[in-house]
């Protein structure tokens, strides 16, 4: 059955990646690229991501076989406009997706084929829409939302996701670009709830997957208060 899924790197205090950095040609030499690159370490080391976007060498080890299972289950992927211009150099010719990619956008542009089995097509009618697309094309598997943390945020928001995995890094940020916060429109009286489904333990990384339950009121307990005296 096919689910939306997502999963994130971030760190203890929950950043994705630094402080954000609007000069996306000087992004390297900014704050957010320092942050990002320090919660995705554990990737970047895994032979499975290395393979996947063309380099050598890397360790197989549990990361390495969670990446791996994270790019098989994926039939199709959602993406923001600003992480999909920020990669398309950077990825070039045959990126590591290998399966089609919809990108939410208010720009529309002609789909981009690459090879490999990437294509990246321009949705501009919203993300319901971008997913509707990309469920349609993963012929049973998952749809993968890819990111940024913007679209994810707004995905949650819309009910629309199923599973999120988070790769906890043991580092403190301290400022950053936050993952989970207020733009996700709750009540002071509901919160989304979560179940955990799966969590591996690795020395530089914490990988713990939820199913998404939606939205629930927040209920105040009685702390004992109602309960019937102790008899002796």
């Amino acid at each position: 059955m096919t689910i939306v899924t997502a999963q994130m790197s971030v760190s203890l205090d929950g950043f994705y990646a630094g402080p954000k950095h609007t000069d996306m040609p000087t992004w390297l030499e900014g704050p957010e690229a320092a942050g990002f690159f320090r919660v995705t370490r554990w990737a970047i080391a895994a032979e499975a991501w290395r393979q996947r976007l063309g380099f050598t060498g890397g360790e197989e080890n549990t990361n390495s076989q969670v990446i791996a299972e994270t790019y098989q289950a994926a039939g199709a992927y959602v993406m923001g406009r600003r992480m999909a211009d920020g990669g398309e150099i950077p990825w070039g010719d045959d990126p590591p997706f290998r399966a089609p990619v919809f990108v939410v956008t208010s720009r529309p542009r002609e789909t981009l084929a690459r090879n490999g089995g990437t294509s990246f097509t321009y949705v501009t009618t919203g993300i319901e829409s971008a997913i509707e697309q990309a469920r349609a094309a993963a012929n049973g598997r998952n749809v993968a939302i890819a990111g940024g943390g913007t679209l994810l945020r707004q995905v949650i928001k819309l009910g629309l996701l199923d599973e999120l995995e988070l790769h906890i890094v043991p580092v403190i940020l301290g400022d950053g670009m936050r993952l989970l916060s207020s733009e996700l429109g709750l009540g002071s009286r509901e919160g989304i709830e979560l179940t955990p489904a799966r969590v591996i333990a690795a020395p530089d990384v914490t990988h713990i997957r939820y199913q998404v339950s939606g939205r629930h009121p927040l209920v105040l307990d009685n702390r004992g208060r109602d309960e019937e005296p102790a008899t002796t």
